[in-house]
């Protein structure tokens, strides 16, 4: 299993977010942000909000072929991947949006999931949400920015 590096932050619980899947995928097979982001989120300093759509989404993605060789590398399996995520996630099934509201509606999963479940922000990389910078007062940030975030009082 990768290392993480240990929370510089105190414990603050309060903090919820919703990822998008772009950004769980990163924060499972490569280091920067979103490695550091999803470390905060097993220390506790992030309480993750996700989807049955966005898991079955995440496993989807995770179950291509191209990530073979680095769960081989790491001697990760996709079942403890998954399991991991379920065990620091709180399951939200949000009603879809009345109308669609992004350019890829693939997105709108998102944003339905945070209008049902008010998080701080939503964290992505994906340039179709980031172009909102808000959905229904909740902003979409960077993973970056998220970081930054946190370290604020």
């Amino acid at each position: 299993m990768r290392s993480v590096a240990p929370s510089r932050l105190e414990p603050r619980h309060d903090v919820r977010a919703v990822f998008d899947t772009n950004v769980l995928i990163s924060a499972h097979f490569w280091h920067g942000a979103p490695n550091l982001l999803f470390a905060e989120i097993r220390n506790w300093n992030i309480r993750l909000v996700i989807s049955p759509e966005l898991m079955a989404e995440f496993a989807a993605v995770i179950g291509r072929a191209k990530f073979d060789p680095i769960l081989q590398r790491t001697g990760r399996t996709r079942p403890a991947i998954l399991g991991a995520l379920r065990q620091v996630a709180e399951m939200i099934d949000p009603p879809p949006l009345p109308i669609p509201v992004c350019r890829d509606p693939e997105d709108d999963k998102v944003l339905a999931l945070a209008r049902a479940a008010l998080p701080d922000f939503i964290v992505s990389g994906d340039k179709d949400l980031l172009t909102l910078g808000n959905y229904a007062g909740i902003e979409i940030i960077k993973p970056a920015d998220a970081l930054t975030k946190l370290q604020q009082p």
